[in-house]
């Protein structure tokens, strides 16, 4: 059995194994296990190593490369490790002249076929293969026939494949079925001629295909993107998250130079386990193009030119002394950090003005954003697990958020989570029951008159998750109130506890929640109906607003850090730092604050989003009481103090205060379907400033359309 993160698993045995724990001993040390706990799982218990490359403890067992053979006392033959069960009073010999010489004949047999590609392999380093030979492996060769060779595949723009290389443990097949639930990988011949494929020369279709290569244990898959730049020893690692959608899912950015190599998963159970969405690792290079690097002003005849620090924020504090009140207003993008938007809150209300928005609209209307309850994932991402009933409306969590997309799969294919969905039927990576494409569906549920509406009564543990995105509608009040209600009604009839949360929003951009909880108005309905004449666009390129919307002598400052839709429409340009160049703090989806690390310094001119903000409160005569980012903090810390608890879920409850106020909502629901803005993968790719700057993203979108030889790869080795 592999080792799973199974959080019912474990709560569930944990009383009962106290009791019938099983004693063996692992080279002659005693141990205590509980029952079906494998060689290999009791040997770490007692922190012997076991030589591995087809197990992965999030993987089902394969067993198939042997290198993990152990000398059980008494026992005829070595056993694998990774698949055998331990039995009552066994002596494990992880050390014996049996174990060693298994070892040794079973890196013969993987070396026999194995290329001498170490000095030209990009897994050189970090690679398995090279490190268990030098361990366990003999010093020299008696393999002198040829070597098989196989044929590379081309399974598109971000994995490249030296099949040659492949010892066939069937890790990446193994992934592909079972995490990422696509079919595609498979293997084909037997024997000798075994090779790992997608049979018809296709591209790897799923938006989790890069993780294929961390699990790799050779150098068989690799990035094509990080191919022959850097080697893992030159460059400097520094642990972050990831901004470019609402999970926050925790990254190791690896650098070299200043300049960004790769970005890697870094372990968090709660969050991303240890995988990344395609997005995360590849989307790297747009951090190098179309930036922002020095401030701009428009010149007479109306261009854009370069100019220097004191000009530009001389310029904007000027603007803005010379307006008061709501002629000043602010929208925020989906990649703003909490210490930015502090800043632009308390700069804009010295000058008397509230109107601070987000691109992102949140229906108001009830409890609105007074109660974080009612805009958080509250049943958090490993939650999930738990569940029994899982009601997915108008999101396509496959490509919105694929880390969360894996959680549920994870639970569909382990603990038996029913999943039904209302809105556009999508291709999730499981099975579910389509209740319908309308939001009358959800009214109707909650009325208790639609069919669904008894098996939802019949849940033990019901989850109900709201995309983002169906709240951009005219009806999203309406849609709120129906799903709050349905959520509230599934609590009463399960009988859970105060502890269960039913009512979760799912967000689809990282600055959402902080934004909320400093009390930003979400949607720029207000900025569109009372125009102003100075308009701060902090990081907004959403192109949620345009110089249509506004007067024509209305002046626009956009900050950011990629001449993206913002940066077309503005007076002046101030440019700003992107998340790998900033120390800074988030909040995902489910309420998590965390924070990026300075990786890398901001290119040109660019500086951090709040320093800018700092030193324009200066010259305008408003200086804001902070000087430092530790000071900026503790601003945070006076309005919300959950922002600065960092990696902590803060609880949030009132549901059933939020589900009578949502009964006031006078809206009606339009008959309209509710369509995910991300029905295909093609739609995931390219979703902010940083994606649309990419060219690897490019290539994807492009290889998706057109097949993966569409894309012209330079032939080196």
């Amino acid at each position: 059995m592999a080792i799973t993160n199974n959080v019912r698993t474990v709560a569930t045995a944990a009383p009962a194994a106290v009791s019938n724990l099983v004693e063996v001993f692992v080279d002659g040390k005693p141990v205590m296990v509980e029952p079906g706990t494998t060689v290999l799982q009791a040997c770490e218990k007692v922190g012997v190593q076991i030589p591995r490359f087809c197990y992965h403890e999030r993987l089902s067992v394969a067993g198939n490369c042997r290198m993990c053979l152990v000398e059980i006392e008494k026992a005829q033959k070595p056993v694998a490790a990774c698949a055998m069960p331990v039995m009552k009073g066994w002596n494990i010999l992880t050390d014996s002249d049996k174990t060693r010489k298994a070892r040794e004949g079973v890196m013969e047999f993987l070396l026999a076929n194995h290329p001498l590609d170490c000095p030209i392999c990009d897994q050189g380093g970090e690679c398995d293969l090279q490190d268990q030979s030098m361990q366990f492996g003999s010093d020299r060769s008696r393999f002198l026939e040829n070597k098989r060779a196989v044929e590379d595949k081309n399974i598109g723009p971000l994995i490249k494949t030296i099949m040659t290389r492949c010892i066939q443990c069937t890790r990446c097949v193994r992934f592909a079925s079972e995490i990422a639930g696509v079919e595609d990988l498979g293997t084909t011949g037997r024997g000798n001629d075994l090779q790992i494929g997608t049979y018809v020369e296709k591209m790897f279709m799923s938006e989790l295909s890069g993780n294929v290569i961390d699990i790799c244990p050779v150098g068989a898959l690799t990035s094509k993107p990080y191919a022959f730049t850097s080697r893992p020893w030159e460059t400097r690692k520094t642990e972050s998250i990831d901004v470019l959608d609402a999970v926050g899912s925790n990254i190791v950015v690896s650098t070299r130079g200043g300049e960004v190599m790769r970005i890697l998963p870094r372990l968090h159970e709660d969050i991303n386990e240890e995988w990344i969405s395609d997005k995360t690792r590849f989307a790297y290079d747009g951090l190098k193009r179309q930036r922002l690097t020095q401030p701009m002003v428009k010149d007479a005849s109306g261009q854009l030119v370069t100019t220097t620090w004191e000009d530009a924020l001389t310029r904007v504090a000027g603007v803005l002394q010379g307006a008061q009140g709501t002629s000043i207003a602010a929208i925020v993008g989906g990649m703003v950090d909490a210490e930015a938007l502090i800043a632009l809150k308390d700069l804009l209300n010295r000058f008397n003005s509230d109107n601070l928005c987000t691109e992102e609209i949140f229906p108001m209307e009830g409890a609105g954003s007074d109660l974080r309850s009612n805009y958080l994932l509250n049943s958090r991402i490993a939650g999930i697990e738990e569940a029994d009933l899982l009601l997915l409306v108008g999101t396509n969590p496959r490509y919105e958020a694929p880390l969360f997309n894996a959680r549920i799969r994870k639970s569909w294919l382990h603990n038996e989570l029913q999943v039904a969905l209302v809105g556009r039927q999508v291709d999730l990576t499981y099975t579910y029951d389509h209740l319908g494409e309308s939001a009358e569906v959800l009214q109707e549920i909650a009325a208790g008159t639609h069919p669904f509406s008894t098996v939802l009564a019949k849940a033990l543990r019901p989850v109900v998750v709201l995309g983002s995105a169906s709240l951009q509608r005219d009806d999203g009040a309406a849609i709120h109130a129906a799903v709050s209600a349905i959520a509230q009604n599934a609590r009463v009839s399960s009988g859970v506890g105060e502890g269960w949360k039913v009512l979760n929003v799912l967000h689809r951009v990282a600055s959402q929640v902080a934004a909320l909880d400093l009390g930003y108005k979400p949607g720029v309905d207000v900025i569109k109906k009372n125009p102003p004449k100075v308009l701060f666009l902090l990081g907004a390129d959403a192109s949620c607003i345009t110089r249509q919307d506004l007067p024509m002598d209305s002046f626009i400052i956009y900050q950011g850090h990629h001449g993206d839709a913002g940066a077309t429409m503005a007076d002046i340009i101030l440019p700003g730092a992107a998340y790998t160049e900033k120390c800074s703090t988030y909040v995902n989806t489910e309420g998590r604050a965390q924070l990026t690390r300075l990786a890398v310094t901001a290119p040109g001119m660019a500086r951090e989003d709040w320093k800018i903000i700092r030193a324009i409160s200066e010259l305008a005569g408003v200086t804001l009481p902070y000087d430092s980012i530790d000071e900026v903090r503790d601003r945070l810390a006076e309005i919300s103090p959950n922002l600065v608890r960092y990696d902590d879920v803060e609880e949030a409850n009132y549901f059933q205060q939020a589900n009578e106020l949502a009964k006031a909502v006078n809206q009606t629901v339009l008959s309209e379907p509710l369509v995910p803005p991300q029905l295909t993968v093609q739609d995931f790719y390219m979703t902010d400033s940083i994606s649309r700057a990419s060219q690897t993203m490019a290539k994807c979108v492009k290889a998706v359309t057109e097949g993966a030889k569409a894309i012209e790869e330079p032939s080196i080795c």
